[in-house]
């Protein structure tokens, strides 16, 4: 069975070496919509596959990291990174070019992680991400699934090189959640929600 939690965000970039000169070489925004699907063959003592709630702690925080911020390409020009870290408190900076494409690939990464690391304590079982959908605009949408994220031919993302700015972290509820995830750290489901 496959479930969706739909998320939302609002974000600004520049997307280097596409098509069109308007995304290329100007900073411009989308109202995102993230679907986040997950799929398992059982369901937990509530006959749900993973409580829709439970997506509000971790998950929705780190996906809530790209609102109000620019996403940042680290191999982009120096002096236009700087400028961003600069002017802007709010930003994450990523090891890929922020399209859509990159972004589902991102997304599905940190929550699969956050899923891998998670103690589930309401019998939920070989609950897993079947994809992420990244709806940039009303007409246009990426769907990355696993074999994308981890693929080497869409080029290697490594978690541990995706930076948030000091602002986005102090929004968090734990300021040190990105780094306990990239530490393995395992975070266990509160029962009652």
């Amino acid at each position: 069975m496959i479930i969706r939690k739909l998320f939302k965000f609002e974000n600004a970039h520049i997307v280097r070496g596409c098509s069109s000169e308007r995304c290329k070489y100007s900073i411009h925004g989308h109202s995102y919509k993230i679907e986040v699907l997950f799929e398992s063959n059982y369901l937990d003592q509530g006959q749900m596959v993973y409580d829709f709630g439970l997506t509000k702690g971790m998950i929705k925080e780190l996906i809530d990291s790209f609102d109000h911020a620019t996403a940042i390409w680290s191999g982009d020009d120096k002096a236009y990174i700087d400028a961003i870290k600069t002017h802007s408190l709010r930003w994450v900076e990523l090891p890929v070019s922020p399209s859509a494409e990159q972004f589902s690939r991102v997304i599905f990464l940190m929550v699969d992680k956050i899923i891998q690391q998670t103690k589930m304590v309401n019998g939920e079982k070989n609950v897993s991400v079947h994809s992420i959908i990244v709806h940039e605009t009303e007409t246009g949408y990426a769907q990355g699934f696993r074999e994308d994220a981890y693929s080497a031919l869409m080029g290697k993302i490594d978690l541990k090189d995706i930076v948030f700015s000091q602002q986005v972290k102090e929004e968090w509820s734990d300021p040190q959640m990105w780094d306990k995830l990239l530490k393995n750290k395992v975070f266990e489901n509160p029962k009652p929600i």
